[in-house]
């Protein structure tokens, strides 16, 4: 899993540079470092690690800074992770100058995350991508491979 205090920069890709690159490669310079990370995944501490058309991943390990009242983590972490991970997928799917954005998803909290938990992965993968609409699933997972949250999102596909 990658660290992210290996990361230099963080913030947002500007428009005109988005419209350069493909989203793959866009996706795949977030995982690799020669783009900057959002600055919610610094605040947070995920990192997006995998990236390939039609699916990426992202990863962290939950911390006491995570955690709701109860003592769990808070399910707005898996929320974010969910979001990420499936948005980015559909992005990786798309031509130079188009972009995306979440319309809606939904998730279910399976298993309850705390910081004994450790690593955990959130990996989404495409399961549909027409013209204007993209659908994708998403999966969070413990270092065992057992599910904690699953989810699913549509996404709006634009010209930028």
């Amino acid at each position: 899993m990658s660290s992210l205090s290996a990361r230099k920069t963080y913030g947002t890709v500007s428009a005109d540079r988005q419209k350069e690159l493909t989203g793959l490669e866009f996706v795949q310079g977030l995982a690799d470092g020669t783009l900057p990370l959002n600055t919610i995944a610094e605040t947070l501490g995920y990192d997006v690690i995998e990236a390939e058309s039609g699916r990426v991943v992202v990863a962290m390990e939950p911390g006491g800074a995570h955690l709701n009242p109860a003592g769990t983590v808070h399910g707005g972490l898996s929320a974010t992770l969910l979001d990420s991970c499936m948005g980015l997928a559909i992005q990786s799917t798309l031509d130079k100058g188009v972009g995306q954005t979440t319309l809606e998803f939904k998730i279910s909290l399976v298993r309850p995350i705390t910081p004994a938990t450790g690593p955990i992965k959130a990996e989404g993968k495409v399961l549909h991508r027409g013209r204007r609409v993209g659908t994708a699933e998403g999966r969070i997972t413990d270092g065992k491979g057992s599910l904690l949250a699953h989810g699913t999102t549509t996404c709006l596909i634009f010209q930028n």
